[in-house]
């Protein structure tokens, strides 16, 4: 939705070798396609015609990549499921930023795609209890039937709230997958003193204000931006993306992504898609693409 609504510096590079133009339009874009292979070219061994492969590649009805780029799915996977591949990246390197231990408690701010595949990572890694904060009742159902132990609302009496169920102490850690300068502020309010702050979200150019003088100061509150092009650095000597790709293979017929598509939109009808997502956000979550009727 930044790239849609204009709210990337303009002079930003691209970051995939798929995209082409630039963040001051015009722009090719998109980085969640699933298709099959038509034809694999000499020497290529490890793709043969119909395998189902996920690609960062723009919304395309065809192309033609290098063959290191594309990502096999396992025999039997949902097409519609393979889409998830890429915010599965996104969520497991948010989870391993987050410096949860077993039996804490752990806050999402945000219920899109990002923040509910979180969510469920969180309950995995260990989180005794997983609390979501989402403005739209929709995705707060969705979190709780994904496995939140509890959806709140945004608001005056979110803190209380969260002290209430952490025997006042706080979040042991808070994500902030909202894109919400407000969320953020309440991300950092709400976690434990010496807690972490992940914050997922990318701003854009929209400017975020916080106040820093209170609990975040007394409280040695820590602040950790997480972004997918990098594996968190403590975990260099174990992962790479490779091993990331296959934790996340292994994570799809796992978790539940098959009902967090909310709407499927015919590829031609592209337009009709984008301006659901920006303009009634209350009924949808995941929107995706099809082609050639399916």
């Amino acid at each position: 939705m930044l790239v849609y609504r204009g709210e990337v510096p303009a002079d930003l590079p691209l970051d995939l070798p798929t995209f082409a133009g630039d963040f001051s339009f015009p722009i090719k874009h998109g980085y969640a396609t699933v298709g099959r292979v038509l034809d694999a070219g000499a020497g290529v061994e490890h793709l043969s015609p119909g395998d189902l492969l996920f690609v960062h590649h723009p919304h395309q009805e065809t192309f033609t990549v290098p063959a290191d780029l594309p990502v096999r799915l396992p025999d039997g996977t949902d097409p519609t499921v393979g889409v998830f591949f890429a915010n599965l990246e996104t969520a497991l390197n948010v989870v391993h930023d987050t410096p949860l231990h077993l039996g804490e408690t752990a806050l999402v701010f945000g219920q899109g795609v990002v923040g509910l595949l979180v969510t469920q990572l969180l309950k995995r890694a260990g989180a005794d209890r997983a609390m979501a904060v989402e403005p739209i009742e929709r995705r707060r159902e969705l979190a709780l039937e994904v496995g939140a132990d509890a959806a709140l609302e945004p608001g005056e009496d979110l803190l209380e709230r969260v002290l209430e169920a952490t025997g006042r102490r706080g979040a042991d850690v808070v994500v902030e997958a909202s894109s919400s300068g407000e969320a953020l502020q309440a991300a950092v309010d709400a976690v434990a003193a010496e807690g972490t702050v992940v914050v997922a979200s990318w701003y854009g150019t929209k400017p975020v204000t916080l106040s820093l003088g209170e609990h975040f100061h007394r409280g040695r509150v820590r602040v950790r931006s997480s972004q997918v092009g990098r594996i968190a650095p403590e975990l260099g000597p174990r992962w790479d993306r490779a091993r990331r790709t296959e934790a996340v293979l292994g994570l799809i017929p796992r978790l539940r992504l098959a009902e967090l598509v909310s709407h499927r939109v015919p590829f031609e009808d592209a337009p009709r898609a984008y301006r659901l997502v920006d303009e009634d956000p209350g009924e949808t979550v995941q929107v995706v693409l099809t082609y050639g009727g399916g």
